[in-house]
């Protein structure tokens, strides 16, 4: 584990004691577990991100199938 000090503005000092104090555990793990989850939340966002930009076109229509218009893909009649 890495000490690391911070500055913070009062109010956040507060409400960061506060629910770390409903938490049972002190201000400095539950600050580096606030880090930790925004640190691993993150890496999905990236890992999902990642993952579909490399993924493969798919094409959703058969070989000389023309694009639907504007008007038959917005159509929402049946919904009516």
């Amino acid at each position: 584990m890495k000490n690391v000090t911070i500055t913070v503005d009062a109010e956040t000092a507060a409400w960061a004691r506060v629910h770390a104090a409903q938490r049972n555990v002190s201000l400095s793990r539950f600050v580096g577990g606030l880090l930790h989850q925004h640190m691993c939340e993150s890496r999905e966002y990236e890992d999902a991100m990642r993952r579909y930009f490399n993924s493969k076109l798919v094409i959703r229509r058969q070989p000389g199938e023309r694009h639907r218009s504007r008007d038959e893909l917005h159509d929402r009649s049946r919904f009516r």
